[in-house]
């Protein structure tokens, strides 16, 4: 072939290629300009709404293509909403999760693994511990980002526990303490010395923690304590404390409802309540009172202390604009300013920058919440697990046998036999 020839052919490939490449890039720049318009959603009350909406607007702000569809609700219509979603696979593109309900969705199929997003740094997690991002997965996949951090607590009302003469040694009081606690606090203070260690879902597993026994198995396909006398005593020592007027009857508890307004730490009429640390945040404003989060009962024994989501974000896999998805996330739990309008309302941050970054515009009462996860953090790097497969259920079996049991319709004795029946029944057809 003429060299003159071979050198023209070259060059028309190589202009030929070079215009490609050229014409592909303009293509993607294009794209990348178009708006995208994603769905967030989440649960909460109104003071969360307003300050994610602020959020979203700054999100908005630094990516100017992409557009935010807000859609939130109180805890239950946002599930009841989730359900026909699901169905019909339109799942919003950033969905609020919890950890009751991560495997259910996830294992179903409908949810993204968010590792690949991790690792290619859309969702950079330089500043947050390997096990904060490990509590979001279910098996290998990861799930869930997890948003925030909570701890177990007990929360005082500090000037009914000095009228009470009452002090809580939190790293050695004992659960027979706390009984004998809320008993003294009755008789001088004239008020209950709990809020009766409402719901049985949240302290019920936490028992039996402190007992060396967790609540399910490892395999999600039973539970996992096998002497019903734990059970037997947790429910007897509330039923010895209503009858000793330390803790509110279950008509009392109902008729003070779910509110954070009506809450009996709120009101006055309790000393003590048992909560995750977020919730003091919503309590503190409430109240004139001063008050302190303290570590549960027997959190040393058999390393009973754990930490927990307070929620995550999840990218469901019927999802047209994953990466964006992820992108808001990243923001989500490692943008400063966004942060500062947040405070640890949805849990302690996850990422160490964030959260010693934000701690000049948190109030004491905020800061009181950061320093108690802070130092459950020094004691435990522990995530309690993502809940099987039909953990909801289970718990909403437990809480209705925990009235029936409280409400005296059966006996401690009847309602363990009865519980393990029906959860047994449940994780096994879930399976």
């Amino acid at each position: 072939m003429n060299k003159y020839l071979s050198f023209t052919l070259a060059f028309i490939v190589m202009f030929t290629l070079t215009s490609c490449s050229k014409e592909e890039q303009t293509q993607r720049d294009v794209m990348e300009e178009e708006d995208i318009t994603i769905k967030v959603a989440w649960w909460g009350g109104q003071p969360r709404h307003e300050y994610t909406t602020k959020i979203i607007e700054m999100f908005e702000a630094e990516h100017p293509n992409i557009n935010i569809e807000p859609e939130f609700a109180n805890w239950d219509d946002y599930w009841n909403n989730l359900e026909p979603m699901a169905a019909g696979n339109q799942l919003p593109d950033v969905l609020q999760m919890d950890m009751a309900f991560l495997s259910q969705y996830g294992e179903k199929g409908l949810l993204e693994d968010l590792s690949p997003y991790v690792e290619k740094g859309i969702i950079d997690v330089s500043s947050i511990d390997e096990s904060i991002v490990n509590s979001g997965k279910v098996g290998d996949k990861l799930f869930g980002f997890t948003i925030g951090i909570n701890v177990l607590s007990v929360i005082s009302n500090d000037i009914l526990m000095n009228i009470a003469g009452v002090t809580i040694d939190e790293d050695s009081w004992t659960w027979n303490d706390m009984e004998q606690i809320a008993v003294d606090i009755k008789k001088t203070a004239g008020v209950y010395g709990s809020n009766g260690m409402h719901p049985p879902d949240i302290f019920f597993p936490y028992y039996l923690r402190t007992k060396g026994e967790q609540f399910y198995n490892i395999e999600g396909t039973a539970l996992a304590y096998s002497d019903d006398q734990l059970f037997i005593d947790y429910f007897n020592r509330q039923l010895r404390l209503i009858d000793e007027g330390a803790f509110p009857t279950p008509d009392e508890v109902v008729a003070a409802g779910r509110t954070m307004e009506t809450d009996f730490i709120v009101t006055g009429s309790t000393a003590i309540t048992w909560n995750y640390s977020n919730q003091y945040a919503s309590f503190d404003p409430l109240t004139n009172a001063p008050l302190t989060l303290h570590l549960p009962p027997e959190h040393l024994e058999n390393k009973a202390l754990f930490l927990k989501p307070s929620m995550l974000f999840s990218v469901p896999k019927s999802s047209k604009h994953k990466e964006e998805a992820a992108k808001f996330i990243h923001y989500f739990v490692s943008n400063v300013e966004a942060n500062k309008l947040m405070k640890g309302e949805r849990g302690v941050p996850v990422s160490s920058k964030v959260s010693e970054a934000i701690k000049p515009v948190l109030t004491e009462g905020e800061m009181k919440i950061l320093n108690y996860v802070e130092k459950a953090k020094a004691m435990t790097d522990e995530f309690y697990p993502p809940d099987p497969v039909g953990s909801s259920q289970v718990m909403k079996v437990l809480k209705d046998i925990s009235d029936e049991i409280l409400f005296r319709k059966i006996t401690p004795e009847e309602g363990a036999k009865k519980f393990r029946k029906q959860a047994n029944e449940i994780l096994q057809t879930n399976q």
